[in-house]
């Protein structure tokens, strides 16, 4: 399959859950667990900067609610997004250009990517990983814990595939990532944020070929677009952390499904939220059929 199955990880910093779309039933012992996991407000703002492309400002802000919280996988996990973030806006991945493209979404990016960047995230995610691995060894059924480990794996399967090429590699961590996402569901089912991992998965890997899903059923992996995009809803809707990241891949979906209006809707609100942000402008002037509506990527 190699190549083939790039689909599977066109995630950003998320993973694959169980293909049952119910959510896990909530044990009655742990219906009183706080929302510790979305109750960081210098985390909140440093996705913000993430969104506004600021990716030194937001690894600023991350590395500044780790140091206050060493033993908290949070922070760490967070900055590791921040690299993947910035090498995917580099190499022009979240854009309409490379998600319209059958040959660059089932291929990956052309070329290799920036080293130092890829050297800082691995390294971070492995820390997040190490951090939540502990905790778990206190807890087994700690939220923030399981919810770095769903980010650290789903993101190191991101990597591999569509930066790295390594489409084989990248699923052992996508079937752990699945495992995590399962374990957090049944402890803090509000974690809407797990849900646009699997609304992209089976968005993508519905969309293709009879022949190459087949392949893919193989290895117990099932995809559906309509259930993708309801499911990709949710954590636009009542997301945290990825909520803007689940609207755009909604947007880039639409324009997929040849629904401009559905795709303008999606791009003009995170335009709003995020204007310092120039690929949401991008996305509309195309739509709109502007003149200069290419992005200039430094």
């Amino acid at each position: 399959m190699g190549r083939r199955l790039a689909p599977l990880v066109l995630i950003w910093f998320a993973t694959a859950l169980p293909s049952a779309f119910a959510q896990p039933q909530l044990p009655s012992s742990e219906a009183s667990r706080p929302n510790s996991i979305f109750s960081a407000p210098e985390i909140d703002a440093g996705f913000r900067e993430l969104y506004e492309l600021r990716f030194a400002e937001a690894r600023e802000r991350f590395a500044a609610w780790q140091a206050l919280h060493p033993d908290e996988p949070l922070g760490e996990v967070s900055t590791a997004a921040g690299y993947l973030f910035e090498e995917f806006y580099r190499q022009g991945v979240l854009s309409s250009e490379f998600f319209l493209n059958d040959k660059r979404l089932l291929g990956g990016i052309e070329g290799t990517p920036d080293e130092d960047r890829a050297n800082a995230f691995l390294g971070a995610n492995h820390r997040a990983r190490e951090l939540a691995l502990q905790r778990l060894k206190l807890d087994a059924h700690d939220p923030g814990a399981l919810y770095a480990l769903t980010l650290a794996a789903g993101m190191e399967g991101n990597y591999l595939s569509i930066l790295r090429k390594r489409n084989l590699e990248s699923l052992r961590w996508i079937k752990q990532a699945d495992r995590y996402a399962k374990e957090l569901l049944m402890v803090q089912p509000d974690a809407q944020d797990a849900w646009l991992a699997l609304g992209a998965a089976d968005y993508i890997i519905g969309s293709l070929p009879a022949h190459k899903r087949f392949f893919l059923m193989l290895d117990g992996i099932h995809g559906d677009r309509k259930t993708g995009l309801e499911e990709l809803r949710r954590t636009a809707e009542k997301g945290h952390y990825l909520r803007p990241y689940a609207k755009m891949l909604l947007g880039l979906a639409a324009l997929r499904e040849r629904q401009e209006q559905a795709a303008r809707e999606q791009f003009t609100t995170l335009a709003m939220e995020f204007p310092g942000n120039p690929i949401f402008t991008r996305e509309l002037a195309r739509l709109n059929h502007e003149p200069h509506a290419v992005l200039n990527v430094p």
